[in-house]
């Protein structure tokens, strides 16, 4: 009968013993889900700050693309007024930027030179705006992939939650054989 009860008391050590490891995982588990959270709240806010500063920059580059194209049609239609072609301005605006840049033009050497530094200003824009697209795709593809990494984690630790909360009410004993 001693035998017996030793054996019982035995494994009733073993069993709590298994029951406070269960407890310490899931605590551990607990907090890598507190903190896989709290690392998936930075990097969308990472992501939201980055993709603020992508759409800014984006938008000034076409901002400066615009007032290059505006540059390169005055240039333009003075071109075509020195060859005796009218050619119509479009807006008010392109008509005054015009009309004062070509106030400082004296010659048609200086003016296709102006044409060269125009054309080669809006190429280098372009190529800048192409850059900044594909770097702004990089990014949100990397923080895409990092938050999917972290909603993964956090799936799991939740997962691991529900079987740790089964081991609780065996323990309190909800639940019984």
């Amino acid at each position: 009968m001693t035998d017996n009860f030793d054996q019982t008391a035995h494994l009733t050590q073993k069993w709590l013993a298994e029951i406070q490891a269960l407890k310490q995982q899931m605590a551990e588990l607990q907090q890598k889900r507190d903190e896989a959270w709290e690392s998936s709240q930075k990097w969308r806010q990472l992501y939201n700050t980055e993709s603020e500063q992508r759409r800014a920059e984006a938008k000034m580059h076409q901002q400066a693309l615009a007032k290059q194209s505006e540059g390169i049609a005055s240039v333009k239609a003075e071109l075509q007024r020195f060859r005796g072609i009218n050619f119509e301005v479009t807006t008010e605006t392109t008509t005054t930027v015009v009309q004062s840049e070509l106030s400082q033009l004296t010659s048609v050497e200086e003016l296709k030179a102006k044409l060269v530094v125009v054309t080669k200003e809006r190429d280098h824009l372009i190529q800048a705006l192409k850059t900044e697209q594909e770097n702004h795709a990089q990014t949100r593809n990397n923080l895409t992939t990092a938050l999917g990494d972290a909603i993964d984690s956090l799936a799991k630790a939740r997962a691991a939650r529900g079987a740790g909360e089964a081991v609780e009410a065996v323990e309190t004993g909800e639940i019984s054989h």
